[in-house]
């Protein structure tokens, strides 16, 4: 049996923005449904909203997410934990996500060894980002 444990993110009116901006950071494909496209039972002004996105990113992880009708509850987001191996990559979707965040705890080297930080993107999305050597046993 195969299992995968995948974050889905939840938005109001802008999950094409920011999916659209995960695909950039991290490439691979991107697909989005709207309510439109199924006729759901949604306001005229949520009609293009994304019912369904899937980014499944060139190194095999799926990051879903969607926006919420105004009818429903926005459910709270957690945390998406970032981690890796190589250094310039994950220092690169750092930089990338950093654009207009809020850093929470600043990227520098941590007591475990690895660099570590915190920021909230520009959706609201809070992501903790922690990359060392391929050795590190904290890059699973």
């Amino acid at each position: 049996m195969t299992t995968r444990l995948n974050p889905y993110l939840s938005f109001r009116g802008n999950a094409r923005e920011a999916m659209t901006a995960y695909h950039t950071i991290f490439g691979g494909d991107l697909d989005l449904t709207t309510f439109s496209m199924f006729d759901m039972p949604v306001d005229d002004a949520e009609k293009e909203w994304v019912m369904h996105g899937l980014l499944k990113t060139a190194g095999g992880h799926a990051l879903m997410g969607a926006d919420i009708p105004g009818s429903m509850e926005l459910p709270p987001n957690g945390v998406v934990a970032l981690t890796g191996d190589e250094p310039a990559v994950v220092q690169g979707w750092w930089d990338a996500l950093a654009e207009d965040a809020t850093i929470e705890v600043p990227l520098k080297q941590a007591p475990w060894g690895d660099y570590y930080g915190e920021l909230t993107d520009r959706f609201g999305i809070r992501w903790m980002v922690d990359f060392g050597e391929p050795s590190s046993p904290n890059n699973t």
